[in-house]
């Protein structure tokens, strides 16, 4: 059955990658896009490059969050199957967002079902992925309520200096320096996804080999990061532009001052979660907060409150429909696994 299953968890994880980008390429392309810092196609090459950049380029936040997990979830069959069930009900609500054009959290989405197939395994008298309450709390619960607060709050705030050095400016240069400004800070916001998320799917992709007993526990191989880095990446060129849609229009109107303002709060996130705090944080939230939170810092007020609302919605639902969907996907799989 491991040599069944591990072909599937892989193909899986490959899958959930390529859609991770094709989603999350409109957190770094859709205000560049709107304001004209860049074209779409120059703005999706630009994201794919440096997602496959950001997660060839280290793998120290990926084998921490391999070490983190790995001696909690079961081995073999029961433990592929946990996985096989997490990342096919992440990837289908990833899927249902999208065709609603709902920016969501890959993040928390995979980490949710994990959970919930953990419980599920637990219910029928098996082993769980263990400390999965802790792994809820502190990956999915505490990031929910402080990344898109603390993007918002930042980038509300930095506005005031940003457009206190462009005082003396005329519209048409502080439009002008925003968007060449805008233009690096998305492919920031591309490096900063990739280091978060496509270390992310390398991490998946050695702990199903570790669970399968394929391969030793420790570091990323680099056929992983690799296979990470491609999928991501070629996901990222399909280009998610109904998320791109919701972000660009239907919660705040921003100029390019703005919108440099909010992509370099959150690719700084990005980088210090990866790289110094080893935390995993959701791209979609910090961008979304740190857009909605540098739009209402102006005269007049822009943000589509009902439309931010709606998508908070979402993300709080995330957890909760993960997480059954995975358990319902497990006692689906059960019977094979035995």
């Amino acid at each position: 059955m491991v040599a069944l299953l591990l072909p599937l968890v892989l193909a899986a994880t490959c899958a959930f990658a390529f859609l991770n980008g094709f989603r999350d390429v409109s957190n770094s392309v859709a205000s560049a896009v709107r304001t004209r810092a860049l074209t779409p196609t120059a703005a999706v090459l630009a994201a794919a490059f440096f997602t496959f950049t950001g997660t060839m380029l280290s793998t120290s936040f990926g084998t921490y969050l391999v070490s983190a997990v790995e001696l909690n979830v079961p081995d073999a069959a029961l433990g592929l199957g946990i996985l096989l069930a997490a990342l096919v009900a992440a990837g289908g609500w990833g899927l249902f967002c999208w065709w609603r054009g709902v920016p969501t959290s890959s993040t928390h989405a995979v980490i949710s079902a994990l959970a919930g197939a953990s419980g599920a395994s637990a219910l029928l008298g098996g082993d769980g992925v263990r400390g999965a309450a802790t792994m809820l709390l502190l990956g999915v619960a505490l990031p929910l309520l402080v990344t898109p607060l603390l993007a918002y709050g930042v980038s509300y705030l930095l506005v005031f200096p940003a457009t206190w050095l462009l005082r003396h400016s005329t519209s048409g240069d502080g439009n002008r320096i925003g968007r060449a400004g805008q233009a690096i800070s998305a492919c920031a916001v591309s490096l900063g996804h990739g280091l978060q998320d496509g270390q992310r799917t390398g991490a998946l992709i050695t702990l199903a080999l570790v669970t399968a007993h394929a391969t030793a526990p420790g570091e990323i191989p680099f056929w992983a990061q690799l296979t990470a880095a491609a999928f991501l990446a070629a996901g990222t060129l399909g280009g998610g532009w109904r998320i791109a849609h919701t972000l660009a229009y239907r919660l705040v109107t921003i100029d390019p001052l703005r919108g440099m303002t909010a992509q370099t709060v959150s690719a700084s996130m990005l980088f210090v979660g990866a790289m110094l705090l080893h935390l995993p944080l959701s791209t979609t939230q910090a961008v979304t907060g740190a857009i909605v939170g540098s739009g209402a810092n102006q005269r007049f007020e822009t943000v589509m409150w009902r439309n931010v609302l709606a998508v908070v919605t979402y993300w709080i639902a995330a957890p909760v429909v993960c997480a059954v969907l995975a358990g319902v996907l497990f006692l689906s799989l059960h019977p094979l696994l035995v």
